[in-house]
């Protein structure tokens, strides 16, 4: 039976004690190896695939993550919709330590990253101005309030590339126009979820203020670790949650986000770029 829900567990989330009937399996990709096996299990009576973002052991850095081949192993396992977990700092007095940001949009400061999964012979748009699912963000938020967690729906996630914390004037510059979290991760996946039309959410855990706040000038895994334990049975409490309340049939613009998006003429597409991506655009041609 296919996973209809992918779960991406990020700094301190590497595994869900509530997972059963669980089975490991390994996926290669056009793209190369995810950060590692999938557990496919079952949570709340529904198949699940989770995934360790940073892989066993949190071995890879945020810009060594081979995000294509993450969506694209969740995709081909049968994954309509992800829910991501990943730590942040804020950017705002009122989302403390051991808050869950919902963030609505995005703001790419990385460097290169490999971000899509067309070119060699394919070209391809999608819409992107609206980065996460609205239906899945709702419900994860619904979910959030009813497991009892501090949670704020909507706001900005600054993507940087990292792995160093941001600089004093970074921070400032961040917070004076108006994002609210800082993260590593997250902006890569959504935009590879989107291209293959699977719905994507966030939960953006708070670990620290970031170095702009006075009293938090100098962020240290020790702190963030100490959030994360904390934030980590939330974490898990509100995907379990909302995993449980999640609807079998879709009905957002995910599910077409490619119907509009190919430009390049179906007779020009090279037989190998065809072959690669047919579980992303098969339907299309």
């Amino acid at each position: 039976m296919p996973a209809q829900i992918g779960i991406i567990g990020g700094s301190g989330l590497y595994d869900m004690a509530e997972l059963t009937e669980r089975e490991e399996i390994s996926v290669t990709t056009p793209f190369g190896d995810p950060s590692g096996p999938y557990v496919l299990a079952t949570l709340r009576g529904r198949r699940v695939a989770f995934l360790a973002r940073h892989g066993a052991g949190h071995r890879l850095m945020p810009s060594e993550l081979n995000f294509r081949a993450n969506i694209y192993g969740f995709k081909t396992l049968g994954v309509e919709r992800i829910l991501s977990a990943s730590a942040v700092g804020s950017l705002k007095q009122e989302c403390p330590p051991q808050d869950i940001v919902i963030p609505d949009q995005f703001f790419d400061r990385t460097h290169g990253r490999a971000s899509t999964f067309f070119g060699r012979g394919l070209v391809a748009h999608v819409p992107f101005a609206h980065p996460v699912c609205a239906d899945l963000s709702r419900t994860a938020h619904d979910s959030a309030v009813a497991v009892g967690a501090r949670v704020h729906f909507g706001g900005t996630y600054v993507c940087m590339e990292g792995p160093q914390f941001s600089t004093l004037a970074e921070s400032r510059l961040y917070r004076s126009l108006g994002m609210d979290v800082i993260g590593m991760t997250n902006l890569q996946e959504a935009k590879l979820a989107r291209e293959a039309e699977i719905c994507y959410a966030t939960l953006a855990l708070v670990t620290d203020y970031d170095c702009w706040h006075p009293e938090h000038d100098s962020v240290t895994v020790d702190l963030i670790i100490a959030n994360l334990m904390q934030n980590a049975k939330m974490a898990q409490a509100i995907i379990a949650e909302t995993v449980g309340r999640l609807q079998p049939e879709r009905t957002c613009p995910c599910t077409t986000a490619l119907a509009n998006a190919i430009i390049t003429r179906r007779d020009a597409i090279p037989p190998q770029t065809r072959q690669d991506l047919m579980p992303i655009v098969g339907k299309y041609l």
